[in-house]
């Protein structure tokens, strides 16, 4: 390379240096990552449509006001419906085109929340009248759950639903103030229906807890809010983020529906009014299981844009001393930056296979459903409490982590991290606030571990959940400090030994204390931190061993699954690393041992030799890292990023973005005459008095 060459020159050569490193097969892993070449190639062809249609040109968008955004939304999402037919696109393809909006907007609230609890709870009568409907948007739906009081906590959500069997209707009403519907994407000013959670109440005043109702909010003639019901949108949103989603309020007045709006699939209320009992109590939680596993892939995707941004602008960013070649080194040669981008690298695609694998089991689980059978809900409600919760804080992490390795780029709206981390950020009390969620995961670990303690048979590990398959090493580690037998780093199934250890003896940490401890103490609220977390993890680690072994060997050539399967060890390697405090504390890892690394024996601390692993880890993944990013498939408009061009060229995206500023289109500013003026002659005049005294 020229040592003599520009910055801006530099750039692109190092990004095509750095892709000449790489062996990976990017064509070969961007299938794996998108299903098979089809989903590929369905998914180019949609960016390279949508990309060079003008109602999609991001580049002033930043610079529009909130009604702007939100109009220009609109626009975008009618678009959509028009390419659809004009092109001839399935549904599959016509979701996949409305994914791709960077602009959040309240069409996903019809689509991942509206649409499936609708066609999941509804009676047979309902969907016939509405389902051609709403599968073409000729109603368009969100979904009333929280309130300015309440939200996941459903059994103390004040808004009724009172069955009057006079008239053979139900009564939707909001009895107080904080009753009323809050952050309802969709409800602001877009939807035209909507499904609400209500508490039920029968002829004689029973409360028969919550139940879904379908509900009409605006009129489908001139879109008027219909009379009784009050709507409007919440406000700006923290970060400026969820400028263009109408997040909204709804009141109701004594508002009727019909006795069939009911969403009366599993539960009934009879024309005489009574009631018939669900297969499942919380058999209407479905809605927000459905919403809570799709946020699995999500992360995973946010991961990646974020990952591919750092690692692009990492490779051709030099700072600092010089190497041989004369020039500044990169900086993603400095360990303080790969340690850091790497990892998130690593979680990225574990989340993306782990959400492929949560949607076939929602799937499965949804299919019971529909025949009334619920032995999946529970299980499915833990696992999906955990991962939310577990996933949601990491990649909030990840995001700012990986904002701050551009250093200070990576503070500008062009560099793209910081708006994707504030549009990701409310992930984190979506579908329930983080440490309420890891309550669910103990209750069921629990329940699970004393259940399985009580009668021991070996026969039972086979009956064990994959959520609560870690309690199949108690009948082998019966004591305070089962230790593990290991013998290697670089085998996976050493770190998800260790993780099931570790969740194994949290649970029973937890089981035996918890009697003594009031259940909103710090001490049991941090403890059951640990304990979701624990159980979430050694679910997640099980899982990718079965990648690891399984599915990235029989989808991928060789070569390829070697540098995935690296990848994935280094997630599992990374995640013990953060659980060494526990590890040590339970006695599952003891202070010195001989082991087996990189086909030597190493005797000393544990410790230090699982960071030699990492250390190897890093060394492996760090020249495949690029192809790594590009195998995720983004184009330079997906991203939005002057630092994650594919090209390498930053200086000029970064250049050319700041020429499109509002402020540069004048040469003086609009206010110089009124405020800059004044004070400069202010100052003017007193420097002048201060020289003549």
């Amino acid at each position: 390379m020229n040592a003599q060459l520009p910055p801006n020159e530099q750039t692109p050569l190092d990004l095509v240096e750095a892709r000449k490193r790489s062996v990976v097969d990017v064509d070969a892993v961007r299938q794996y990552l998108y299903g098979n070449k089809d989903q590929w190639e369905m998914h180019d062809e949609i960016v390279r449509i949508m990309s060079t249609d003008p109602v999609f040109a991001k580049d002033q968008w930043p610079n529009m006001k909130r009604t702007e955004r939100y109009k220009n939304v609109l626009r975008m999402i009618h678009r959509v419906h028009e390419l659809q037919d004009a092109h001839k696109w399935t549904t599959a393809q016509f979701r996949k085109a409305i994914g791709l909006l960077d602009e959040t907007h309240p069409f996903t609230l019809h689509l991942i929340a509206f649409e499936p609890v609708f066609r999941a709870q509804a009676s047979p009568e309902l969907l016939r009248e509405y389902g051609d409907l709403i599968a073409n948007a000729g109603i368009i739906g969100c979904y009333l759950q929280t309130e300015l009081a309440h939200g996941s906590n459903l059994t103390s959500l004040e808004t009724t639903a009172t069955y009057i069997p006079e008239t053979k209707e139900f009564e939707i009403h909001s009895p107080t103030f904080t009753a009323s519907k809050w952050w309802i994407g969709g409800a602001g000013k877009f939807a035209t229906h909507g499904v609400v959670q209500a508490q039920l109440i029968l002829r004689n005043g029973k409360n028969m807890g919550p139940h879904l109702f379908f509900v009409q909010l605006r009129s489908l003639e001139d879109h008027r809010v219909l009379p009784g019901i009050q709507l409007g949108d919440i406000g700006i949103k923290a970060l400026g983020a969820w400028s263009t989603t109408d997040n909204g309020y709804a009141r109701f007045d004594h508002v009727r529906i019909p006795a069939k709006h009911m969403l009366s699939k599993f539960a009934q209320v009879s024309d005489d009014g009574e009631y018939v009992q669900p297969p499942h109590a919380k058999i209407s939680y479905g809605g927000m299981l459905y919403i809570r596993s799709s946020m699995i892939t999500t992360a995973g995707w946010t991961a990646a844009k974020a990952a591919t941004i750092a690692i692009r602008y990492a490779h051709v960013r030099r700072q600092g001393n010089k190497g041989k070649d004369g020039l500044e080194k990169q900086i993603i040669t400095y360990p303080s930056v790969y340690i850091r981008l790497l990892p998130i690298l690593s979680r990225a695609y574990t989340f993306l296979l782990l959400g492929r694998s949560l949607e076939r089991a929602f799937s499965d689980m949804s299919t019971r459903l529909a025949s009334g059978d619920t032995s999946l809900l529970a299980e499915m409600h833990a696992t999906t409490s955990g991962l939310k919760t577990l996933v949601s804080t990491i990649t909030v992490q990840d995001l700012e982590t990986a904002r701050r390795s551009l250093g200070g780029h990576g503070f500008s709206e062009a560099a793209g991290i910081g708006r994707i981390y504030a549009t990701y950020l409310p992930n984190a009390t979506f579908e329930g606030d983080n440490y309420i969620l890891d309550f669910q995961v103990v209750r069921a670990a629990v329940k699970a571990f004393k259940a399985y303690t009580s009668n021991i048979k070996v026969s039972e590990v086979s009956q064990l959940s994959p959520f609560t398959m870690f309690l199949r090493h108690h009948d082998q580690s019966n004591k305070a400090g089962p230790q593990a037998n290991l013998d290697s780093w670089h085998n996976p199934h050493t770190a998800v030994h260790l993780l099931e250890l570790r969740a194994l003896s949290a649970v029973r940490d937890y089981a035996m204390h918890e009697h003594g401890l009031d259940s909103h103490s710090d001490a049991n609220v941090s403890m059951a931190q640990r304990v979701a977390k624990a159980v979430t993890e050694a679910f997640v680690a099980a899982q990718v061993e079965k990648f690891i072994s399984g599915d990235v060997p029989s989808q991928l050539p060789g070569q390829e699954a070697h540098v995935v399967v690296d990848l994935l060890l280094l997630y599992l390697l990374t995640t013990l690393e953060n659980a060494l405090v526990e590890l040590f504390s339970f006695n599952i890892f003891p202070s010195s041992t001989s082991l087996l690394l990189n086909g030597a024996q190493e005797d000393g601390d544990r410790a230090r030799t699982l960071r030699i692993a990492l250390q190897q880890q890093y060394a492996k993944l760090l020249p495949e890292s690029i192809g790594l990013t590009d195998a995720f498939g983004f184009s330079d408009w997906e991203l939005d990023s002057a630092l994650g061009v594919y090209d390498g060229k930053v200086y000029e995206a970064l250049w050319e973005r700041a020429q499109r500023e509002p402020l540069n289109q004048t040469e003086v500013p609009d206010g110089y005459e009124e405020y800059i003026k004044p004070v400069l002659l202010r100052g003017q005049r007193l420097a002048s008095r201060g020289a003549k005294l």
